[in-house]
């Protein structure tokens, strides 16, 4: 095989590059995963670099699986020695051999984002702040970014002197980290951050790693934080035979595509890149493959507007393909109604299948009217993002009995599943035993191993003493020979009666968390069977499920339009692209509209390229004069990135086709619910239909035709379901009264349910109703239409 056949001169240039770093600046479709895998099989043939020596990393179990299949195909049996994996699953695997050095156990847990909120929860509270106040997700994130960054709890302490926000943010990081090192559990962050920690206090580990892994190449290099740029340096820094110090480092991607600050991401490393390793040889890789020059043009005169980045453009042997095709609609739900018509009217004609469409919005919220659209136009849809699969509520439970078989000092799995199902142990009980294990500096499952000496327990020490039976007994079975991780399943389904109690149930909401649990058990079923040589462990299966990642979900093959955010669908590429809700204010987003922060405005617009270089064939751009929002009618201008779109390239249609974008009109305001009704007339026609399951995240209307039927029957619901009038807008008692007076005034204290309290600045009448003004304690000012906002006198 010519491993450099079908290669551009650049790509070829890329594969035969052998050693000292190498930074592959990689265009959007540019063929980068065929330049790494055909760079892993040239060193191997070529150079004859051993497989075991090459380390290839990415960012998601796809992209790897992507990658690893690919090898395979051009190596054979070489490709098994080859590490090609995520960051995080190499992490793991790394840790799980020598963590141990780092006080903890092998079998350590790897929590998630609900774990993690349960235990800031529950820290919160034993440092007496006030939950209304103190959320967790905001603890979270300070202690995110900190380890982001590789400050520890003793540095981050340190740095917050003086600032009393940042002292409770220490106070509360000394403390996570305390109780994640007793409960031997690792959340995300540390997967990386405590690798470094075990390569830094430990050379003879690093070294080991280093003569293992000689050559490495990352994916996605923009993506990477602070914590991983420096992981990645430390295993980079090999040793050659003179004692010199080599870089055998390749890394690919786009300071373009950069759009993950949120998470931590740090441009600065692939923009630096030649700083940190000035020997570097830097190649281009600009002819794409994917999209109509058409689209690389619209990308390209967009992201060029942004200062911060390295030079390059994207072309393409293709045609050019159709126009951009750019809509401006009177409302959100005119915009919805019309791209739901329209992939209609394309797949009914069988120029398209729903699979080759994909929605694209900038915030979650914004899919709630295109799902509605869908419906009425029977269109099967998935959400990518929406609830993981992982996070219902039936999986948790099972997950939970897993997790604490393997680890009993997991505090936060079995207090989730200590009353599930319900065995009378009631929330005094499980404090006193929280209190016991704190005093005596065991875990909470070792505290209710004990629990015959525990103070105000002795009515419920029967109930505990059967749950920690339970419990010894699966671990003794999993210890059987010939007992399985399926049989264990099986046996924890039968043996507390989850799955009986849900039949008893009859709902249809049951039926789905059956189907959600025999979907679990065919989940351990096909983890068994891949692990061909390797035996199948409990910890094993437990580390592939918690390194699932949304886009991991992602089955192209089923046909479906799928909705998701801009930032879910890096990474994918689709035939028909509608990238909607292109409004200044909501994309780009408020705060980069209304900041006076370059770089906010920026990685806005590296989210716009990433949008428009999804499309392969069809990009259609869509926007709305005005949206429903936070209760009140809004208007918008067309986004400024349509505006970056050289006119030439775009063709206006359907109701913007009389009006450019420059013209649009510039304000903004609100009206009142009643206003809104008397400019749009025709929403109360709209259908909406309720999804059966609120967690389910597919939906094909043939399937669930009877399920709708039934449910309407069962509830006296009519089949026109309208949100407006559900909020009470059809409805002449609450129209009455969001017209009344208020009982609060200028200068009042109130609290809103999800602002807290504040204090009303003030107050306008507006068509019928009240604009208020609120002040509230987060500093944060926001005006409302009382009707909508519900505020409370304090």
């Amino acid at each position: 095989m010519n491993i450099l056949e079908g290669l551009n001169p650049e790509q070829e240039k890329a594969v035969k590059h052998f050693q000292g770093p190498l930074l592959i600046l990689a265009g959007a479709g540019s063929g980068k995963t065929r330049v790494l895998t055909h760079r892993i099989a040239f060193l191997i043939n070529e150079y004859r670099v051993k497989p075991w020596n090459i380390l290839a990393l990415t960012f998601t179990n796809k992209a790897a699986g992507e990658m690893r299949e690919r090898v395979q195909s051009l190596l054979a049996e070489q490709a098994d020695d080859i590490w090609v994996s995520t960051f995080h699953s190499t992490c793991v695997r790394i840790l799980r051999r020598n963590i141990e050095a780092l006080g903890y156990s092998r079998s350590f847990t790897i929590y998630d984002g609900d774990d993690q909120k349960t235990l800031m929860r529950e820290i919160i509270k034993f440092l007496n702040l006030d939950p209304k106040k103190y959320k967790e997700r905001t603890f979270m994130n300070a202690i995110s970014s900190a380890k982001d960054e590789l400050v520890s709890p003793e540095e981050y302490e340190k740095m917050a002197m003086g600032d009393h926000q940042k002292e409770l943010y220490a106070r509360a990081y000394r403390e996570y980290e305390r109780r994640l090192h007793d409960a031997n559990a690792l959340d995300f962050d540390d997967l990386i951050c405590k690798t470094v920690q075990l390569f830094k206090e430990n050379p003879d580990i690093l070294e080991y790693y280093q003569n293992r892994f000689k050559y490495i190449m990352v994916d996605e290099y923009q993506d990477t934080n602070t914590a991983q740029f420096r992981l990645i340096h430390l295993l980079a820094s090999t040793k050659g035979d003179n004692g010199e110090t080599l870089h055998n480092l390749c890394v690919v991607g786009d300071d373009d595509q950069s759009i993950y600050k949120f998470r931590g991401a740090n441009i600065k490393n692939i923009l630096n890149f030649e700083n940190s390793y000035p020997e570097t040889e830097v190649i281009k890789l600009e002819e794409n493959y994917r999209s109509t020059q058409n689209i690389l043009d619209a990308a390209n005169a967009v992201i060029k507007n942004n200062q911060v980045r390295k030079d390059k453009a994207l072309w393409t042997q293709h045609e050019k393909g159709d126009l951009i095709y750019l809509s401006q609609f009177d409302s959100d739900y005119d915009e919805a109604s019309s791209i739901a018509a329209a992939i209609a009217a394309v797949t009914r004609s069988g120029q398209a299948d729903y699979k080759d469409f994909a929605i694209l919005y900038r915030t979650n919220a914004q899919s709630r009217i295109f799902e509605e659209k869908l419906v009425t136009n029977n269109i099967p849809y998935r959400i990518v993002g929406a609830v993981n699969f992982y996070q219902r509520k039936e999986i948790k439970d099972m997950l939970a009995y897993l997790r604490t078989i393997e680890n009993g000092l997991d505090d936060i799995s079995v207090k989730r599943i200590i009353n599930v199902p319900k065995r009378g142990i009631g929330l005094t009980t499980i404090d006193r035993i929280t209190s016991y294990a704190i005093e005596h500096e065991t875990s909470f499952y070792g505290a209710l191993q004990n629990c015959d000496y525990i103070d105000g327990v002795k009515r419920s020490t029967g109930k505990i003493n059967s749950f920690v039976n339970l419990i010894e007994s699966f671990k003794r079975h999993l210890e059987m020979d010939g007992y399985g991780l399926d049989d264990l399943i099986k046996e924890i389904i039968d043996e507390t009666g989850y799955v009986k109690l849900l039949e008893e149930e009859d709902t249809e909401e049951a039926k789905g968390r059956i189907e959600n649990i025999e979907e679990l058990v065919n989940k351990i079923a096909s983890y068994i069977e891949s692990c061909d040589d390797e035996e199948p462990s409990l910890s094993g299966f437990l580390e592939e499920i918690a390194l699932v990642a949304d886009i991991d979900n992602v089955d192209e093959s089923n046909d479906l339009v799928l909705l998701m955010t801009l930032h879910s669908a890096k990474g994918l590429e689709f035939p028909y692209v509608y990238l909607v809700g292109m409004e200044d204010g909501i994309f780009p987003g408020y705060m980069a509209v209304t900041g006076d922060d370059p770089e906010e405005m920026e990685e806005e617009r590296r989210l716009c390229y990433v949008g428009i270089t999804r499309a392969k064939k069809k990009l259609s751009l869509s926007c709305a004069k005005a949206r429903f929002r936070n209760g009140e009618m809004q208007f918008y201008r067309p986004s400024r990135f349509i505006d970056e779109i050289p006119r030439y390239l775009i063709k206006q249609t359907g109701p913007a086709k009389q009006q450019t974008t420059q013209s649009a009109k510039k304000t903004s305001g609100s009206y009142s619910a009643a206003d809104f009704l008397k400019m749009q007339p025709k929403m109360q026609q709209t259908p909406i239909y309720k999804k059966p399951d609120a967690a389910a995240t597919t939906w094909n209307p043939l399937a669930e035709k009877k399920v709708k039927q039934k449910q309407h029957q069962a509830s006296g619901i009519g089949l026109l379901d309208n949100p407006l009038i559900k909020k009470g807008f059809g409805n002449t008692k609450a129209a009455t009264a969001s017209s009344s007076t208020p009982d609060y005034k200028t200068g009042d204290r109130v609290s809103h349910i999800k602002f807290g309290e504040g204090v009303v600045k003030d107050m306008t009448e507006h068509s019928g109703d009240y604009m208020v003004t609120v002040e509230f304690n987060n500093q944060t000012t926001r005006k409302m239409m009382a009707s909508f906002a519900k505020l409370k006198k304090k």
